[in-house]
């Protein structure tokens, strides 16, 4: 990771930065020809998907949508967003370059911040969220993923990363103190920190869940970490800017810990490789300090961009089996429990809670803490925005419709003989058989059996979830292309590997964005403990922060109903509440830097997402449905305390207790979500309104201009923008 530090006798700054933009270059006739026949090819797809009805579809038609309909949105939508809208400025430095510190700021070679930002974003909701979705059909969520990532998700990643980037790297919840006011400031730093701690125990028990009794998961995934280090030393110390001779050593490495792991699981080292859950809990807690608290270059970025080959190369390999096995979609195009709200895998109608089920491969707000964390304090340059920002985040919704598709061309019956509660399905093979016939769908006890054998489980019964589904659906893509049926086995247990490295990669990079705004939060109160150099509040800060999340895991490792396990049914509505907070300050900042006209780029999306959220929100609290409100559930177990009644999942009158006070807190706790996140919103009106009343632009936090220092190659094949000649 090259860098280059910026001269103390460098001269003073102007007033105002130099007019920014290079000229565009016109479109060639073949580049109307390319994107004339991109567009075809993709709107042709989304017209077969449309208006197919009753026939076979193959899956191929929606990888070919996806792909035509992200190239058109990376070239037009998010180039148009970053150049008219946030205007990058190459001859700008970045806090990468002004305030390099080796530890946290250093400016950060694109491919390598690339793969860290992907690997930081792209944790369990791209490859759990679609797999439950799908009970409603595999087209809504389709829809969801592609046209949410484009206009909502992938603009809220860029413009978080760009105003963090122009505010020294400040955290979510300090740009929204700082640009909406300390009423609305204070209310989005507790709803912003709070959520995180939620979301990042239950992506940690994902892990944990995988991991757990896996000795080649476990091996593969440990093997990272040293793999990391020697990258981190190779690029930054020993071969310096050789990217692509690191990555390729990192590659090597990475495959022979793979195949060490396959290796592993049957060899007499198997035993010390196989974790508890409560074992695991401590390494991950242990690993996340340190991770948090070591310089960036040395663990934390290199192991994110080598888990991304990993990451990508696996969805890549998933695309080509589907492309060429073409799987047929099993799922129906839009299913009864769309609208009826009655499905077995999670109860409600498709609006809202689709949009909350499905999440980071559309839009999450937990991507904004990370745009406002680790990668703003290491992006090189201004124009870098739109590739990390826009299109890391277009990755990430390829793979939610890679798992998609992995759930819909499963038999609808082993799908939902998987992922309905242990309540409906019963515990044998029969009772599961039954219960999915009185669901509508069909499946033999034998060939339940068959399933689980053919992937070498002891069942599949209620393995609710997502990740086990997802983990057999890949399993039937990859066995019927490579290696036939006698390699299904080998396929599930690679993808759930494949899960644990996918989401672990998340709790890393969120305990150090955790620990960027807890430092945030107090410095407003001590000065000292908010510089990222101070040695003592970066470990303090980390500590609080592991220690928060590591609570709720073990509490939830070693109790099924307790500690994050009591916090889970939170996690879709908290995480797209965290995205309505990043659209509001992303929304206000823009009307108060005077680009009105722009605004609605962001406000657009704020508006959906609140209604969705609040709209969920509202049932959540008062629905009749237990299934649905969380006090309503209270109720219902309450009375069978009272009738002397044991109601599933509770097994005894002790989890009937638990599951009362369980249901007390969430309703307690998402109402406080939606009044906190609702007072970011009436006090960002405030302000906005203010703004547009005001005769020229309100003052925002926006640091001084500085020119670069830093001088580096075209970026794919565009001019940098406003760089020098």
């Amino acid at each position: 990771m090259p860098t280059s530090a910026m001269p103390e006798s460098a001269p003073p700054a102007p007033e105002s930065p130099p007019p920014s933009g290079s000229a565009r270059p016109r479109m060639t006739p073949r580049s109307v020809l390319l994107w004339t026949t991109v567009a075809l090819v993709g709107a042709v797809c989304w017209g077969v998907l449309a208006l197919s009805r009753g026939e076979e579809i193959s899956a191929v038609w929606l990888v070919l949508a996806a792909l035509g309909s992200y190239a058109i949105a990376y070239r037009f939508y998010g180039r148009f967003v970053a150049r008219r809208v946030l205007k990058p400025d190459d001859r700008r430095a970045t806090p990468a370059e002004r305030l390099e510190d080796g530890v946290d700021f250093q400016p950060t070679d694109r491919r390598v911040l690339l793969g860290h930002h992907f690997a930081a974003i792209a944790g369990a909701g791209p490859l759990v969220g679609p797999v439950l979705a799908a009970q409603m059909g595999y087209l809504p969520g389709t829809i969801w993923i592609v046209a949410g990532v484009i206009f909502a998700g992938a603009v809220q990643d860029m413009v978080v990363l760009f105003l963090s980037m122009r505010r020294d790297g400040k955290s979510l919840g300090q740009m929204a103190r700082d640009e909406i006011g300390r009423a609305g400031g204070a209310a989005a730093l507790i709803a912003v920190f709070a959520i995180m701690i939620i979301l990042l125990g239950v992506l940690a028990l994902v892990v944990v869940n995988a991991l757990a009794h896996s000795p080649w998961g476990t091996f593969s995934v440990a093997m990272t970490i040293p793999i990391a280090l020697f990258m981190g030393f190779w690029l930054h110390r020993i071969r310096p800017g050789r990217v692509v001779e690191t990555s390729l050593i990192g590659v090597a490495l990475l495959l022979l810990a793979i195949i060490g792991g396959s290796w592993i699981q049957d060899s007499s080292l198997a035993d010390t490789f196989t974790l508890s859950p409560t074992t695991l809990v401590f390494c991950l807690v242990g690993y996340g300090f340190v991770a948090s608290v070591l310089p960036v270059w040395m663990l934390l970025a290199p192991r994110d961009y080598l888990s991304t080959f990993m990451k990508i190369g696996t969805i890549a390999l998933l695309a080509v089996g589907v492309v060429m096995a073409a799987p047929v979609m099993r799922a129906e195009a839009v299913s009864d429990f769309a609208s009826s709200g009655a499905g077995p895998v999670f109860a409600g109608s498709l609006f809202p809670f689709l949009f909350i089920t499905i999440a980071c491969g559309a839009l999450s707000g937990f991507h904004a803490l990370v745009a406002s964390g680790t990668t703003p304090k290491l992006i090189q340059k201004e124009s870098q925005v739109r590739m990390i920002g826009y299109g890391a985040m277009l990755m990430e919704s390829f793979v939610a419709i890679m798992a998609l598709i992995a759930a819909a061309t499963l038999e609808p019956g082993l799908y939902y003989a998987m992922n309905a509660p242990a309540g409906l399905l019963g515990t044998t093979a029969e009772s599961a058989s039954q219960a999915v016939a009185g669901l509508g769908f069909t499946i033999s006890p034998d060939q339940l059996t068959q399933a689980a054998k053919a992937v070498e489980e002891q069942t599949l019964i209620a393995r609710t979830g997502g990740a086990p589904t997802l983990a057999v659906g890949m399993s039937e893509i990859f066995s019927g292309v490579f290696g036939g049926a006698g390699m299904k086995a080998f396929w599930y247990h690679f993808a759930i590997m494949f899960e644990a490295l996918f989401i672990l990669t998340t709790v890393d990079a969120g305990t150090r964005v955790g620990r960027f705004m807890l430092q945030d939060m107090l410095g407003n109160v001590w000065k000292p403990i908010g510089r990222v150099t101070w040695k003592p509040g970066i470990w303090l800060c980390s500590g609080i922060v592991v220690a928060a999340w590591g609570y709720f895991l073990y509490t939830g490792a070693t109790d099924p109903l307790g500690g994050i396990n009591q916090l889970f049914p939170l996690f879709g509505i908290a995480n797209q509440l965290l995205a309505a907070i990043a659209l509001t300050v992303c929304t206000t900042v823009l009307v108060k830097s005077g680009r009105l006209r722009w605004a609605w780029v962001t406000a657009i999306p704020l508006a959906w997402v609140v209604a969705v959220t609040f709209t969920a929100g509202w049932q959540k609290i008062f629905s009749d449905d237990p299934r649905i409100g969380f006090f309503a559930q209270r109720d219902r177990y309450a009375d069978g305390i009272d009738a002397g009644e044991v109601i599933a999942p509770a097994k005894n009158l002790d989890d009937m207790h638990t599951v009362v006070t369980n249901s007390t807190v969430d309703g307690v706790l998402i109402a406080l979500f939606l009044l906190l996140v609702a007072v970011v919103i009436v006090n960002a009106a405030v302000v906005c309104v203010r703004a547009i009343r005001a005769p020229g632009s309100l003052p925002t936090t926006e640091a001084p201009y500085v020119e670069s220092r830093i001088d580096i190659p075209e970026q794919a094949g565009e001019p940098l923008v406003g760089a020098r000649p």
